[in-house]
């Protein structure tokens, strides 16, 4: 497991016994708001983002750092997320500037021009595929979730609306074979979106008595499951298809 932290470092976990892998990754001036993992020419590296505006590359196993900082946001990199575009791998970043940026993972080269739409700082992204070509999914303080296409940065469809708070989190997955967005809000929801249209799926899935913080997709018993986190402290379960929640919080 990977973590980043208010200490401006990143940090590495045993899994099994929860004990500190190696020592912290250090060299961010700010916190460290946002961290993913991927593979760079065979090497597993973490890629974070800080309140000093950049997003870092670290070497997984030894926690140097691969490259400079890849710097152009004009404020903090509150998300950032790993994919590939023509086959060679890139960042996703979100920022409080408001725009999201696309970087080569290998060189930290800006890929084409930063994306911008949203009214409010980037919150949260996503990266999926939609019709086969590759999206960024985006969600913002402007309480919208919007889709993007990966390659020309031009918006695909109108914004996803209906959550009366900020979006803090993103996520995609399928349901029943079709492309689908988790989002939870600051209205202390969490909503399912049709990936294609911007239609939302169901109601939303309400018991949190705080801001949806974080939220992930994954199967239990062969049916598609939310995860979510509040700042209710509380973890909650819920049936994808459904909205019904899945065992205690």
């Amino acid at each position: 497991m990977v973590s980043g932290s208010g200490d401006r470092s990143v940090q590495v976990w045993d899994l099994a016994t929860g004990a500190p892998f190696g020592a912290p990754f250090t060299g961010h001036d700010g916190r460290v708001l946002a961290v993913a993992v991927t593979e760079l020419e065979g090497r597993p590296v973490v890629v974070s983002g800080s309140e000093d505006r950049t997003v870092q590359v670290w070497d997984l196993a030894t926690g140097a750092p691969v490259g400079a900082p890849f710097t152009g946001h004009d404020d903090w990199v509150l998300a950032v997320a790993v994919t590939e575009l023509e086959g060679r791998p890139v960042v996703v970043s979100g920022s409080d500037d408001r725009s999201v940026r696309v970087w080569d993972l290998a060189t930290g080269a800006p890929v084409g021009a930063p994306i911008t739409g949203h009214d409010g700082p980037v919150l949260a992204v996503a990266v999926t595929e939609l019709e086969g070509r590759p999206v960024v999914v985006s969600g913002s303080e402007d309480r919208s979730v919007r889709v993007w296409d990966l390659a020309t940065g031009a918006p695909v469809g109108a914004p996803f609306t209906g959550h009366q708070g900020p979006v803090l989190a993103v996520a995609v997955t399928e349901l029943e074979g079709r492309p689908v967005v988790v989002s939870g809000s600051g209205d202390g929801s969490v909503r399912v979106w049709d990936l294609a249209t911007g239609a939302p799926v169901g109601a939303p899935f309400t018991g949190h008595d705080d801001w949806v913080r974080a939220v992930a997709v994954t199967e239990l018993e062969g049916r598609p499951v939310v995860v979510s986190g509040s700042g209710d402290r509380s973890v909650r379960v819920w049936d994808l298809a459904t909205g019904a929640p899945v065992g205690r919080r």
